[in-house]
């Protein structure tokens, strides 16, 4: 490949809102296909494989971005960030639209893992990216724009999954062809950052990573996937046991409770410079306080408020989580450190409603399981702070 490294070159808006609208590409492999789950489940049957594959096909990317982002952030630190960017924008594409044309659901299924594949090198190349290209509170702000996408995109793709399926459950899948258009703009409008052609060349070994001090942020960020992902799916299950059956309803709380999440995340590149120190711990009580008193009442209002309050708070998590994770990463340690970290993220999501779920049998109710994770999120935040207090800088 080419050197196409420009060391000259200044990253801006259109490198910038490139790598927010790639990044959104997994919320598009997460939620497009929810509205369209019982269509597939009619046309597939209800034997006993269709009903276990087909919501399997909704979640198995989340789980294959779970367990391959740590290989994909070492091949970034590798052989480049853009070459691999490419590439996963040309598979997401292929394996994306292949139900299209595939009949069987164990096929759907396996092109479903293909996507997870792709969008676990699309976030880690992305989320890189932002790093190399930006620093300081300049960074800060695009990777708080990265976690305002993901939430107004998830409520977007959703309801053009519902439109799409109204017609055919198929027809959403086209969607995930966008991917190409991205494909063009980004071999035009991406570089390389400098010193990736060099090292890819001479194959030097890698720098080791500072495994003990990123052990703790991505152990926290595990179960904070947990609590970010509680209020986005248990809020209509909350709604609906406080008697809010309408769908519409349900879909403008929820829409409520994502702008909130984008609040957070926009607030955080307005305020990173309290520091991590002070920003993490907020966010988990926020988060945690907000989820107590989500599943603690069933006055409609008040399940709203909680939900937004705890949606303010994951919102300004995220951010702060991966700022935390990538301080004193060097460049050729980044792609790796990012990687782990996505990693512990999708894998709280993927298990969050499984705990959830188990919570609920053991407490007897839903609003019991919800508290005990705010409960669990206040005291993450109270021990964050003592460790962060010692172990970092005040700066994020």
């Amino acid at each position: 490949m080419p050197d196409t490294t420009t060391p000259s070159r200044r990253a801006g808006r259109p490198q910038g809102f490139l790598l927010m609208f790639m990044s959104c590409l997994p919320i598009l492999g997460a939620v497009l296909l929810a509205p369209v789950l019982p269509r597939m489940q009619d046309h597939f049957g209800d034997s006993g494989a269709a009903t276990a594959l087909v919501p399997l096909s909704l979640t198995v990317p989340a789980l294959m971005i779970a367990l391959l982002a740590p290989f994909a952030g070492r091949i970034v630190d590798r052989f480049g960030r853009k070459r691999l960017l490419l590439m996963a924008l040309a598979v997401y594409a292929v394996f994306g639209t292949a139900p299209l044309w595939l009949d069987g659901l164990a096929a759907i299924v396996l092109s479903r893992a293909g996507v997870g594949v792709a969008e676990a090198a699309i976030m880690t190349c992305c989320t890189t990216l932002i790093s190399d290209y930006f620093s300081g509170t300049e960074r800060d702000r695009w990777l708080g724009m990265q976690t305002v996408f993901a939430s107004l995109s998830a409520t977007l793709f959703f309801a053009l999954g519902g439109a799409l399926g109204a017609q055919d459950w198929r027809t959403p899948f086209w969607l995930y062809a966008s991917s190409l258009l991205f494909l063009v703009l980004a071999a035009t409008l991406i570089w390389q950052p400098a010193g990736e052609t060099a090292r890819a060349g001479e194959r030097t070994p890698l720098p080791p990573l500072p495994a003990r001090a990123l052990a703790l942020p991505c152990a926290v960020t595990l179960v904070g996937g947990i609590v970010f992902y509680t209020p986005i799916v248990e809020l209509p299950y909350v709604l609906d046991a406080a008697g809010i059956t309408a769908v519409p309803v349900i879909g403008a709380f929820t829409a409520l409770a994502s702008l909130a999440t984008a609040g957070g995340a926009y607030a955080f590149g307005r305020v990173s410079r309290r520091g991590t120190a002070f920003l993490l711990p907020l966010a988990f009580l926020l988060a945690g306080a907000g989820l107590v008193v989500l599943g603690a009442t069933s006055v409609v209002p008040v399940i709203v408020l909680g939900a937004v309050v705890a949606s303010a708070g994951t919102g300004l998590m995220l951010p702060t989580l991966l700022v935390w994770a990538q301080s004193g990463l060097s460049f050729e340690q980044r792609g790796r450190g990012t990687g782990l970290w996505t990693a512990a993220l999708f894998l709280g999501e993927f298990v969050c409603p499984l705990l959830v779920v188990a919570f609920t049998g053991a407490l007897g109710g839903l609003g019991a399981a919800v508290v005990l994770v705010g409960a669990v999120a206040v005291l993450l935040a109270l021990l964050t702070r003592r460790v962060l207090i010692r172990r970092v800088p005040v700066t994020a």
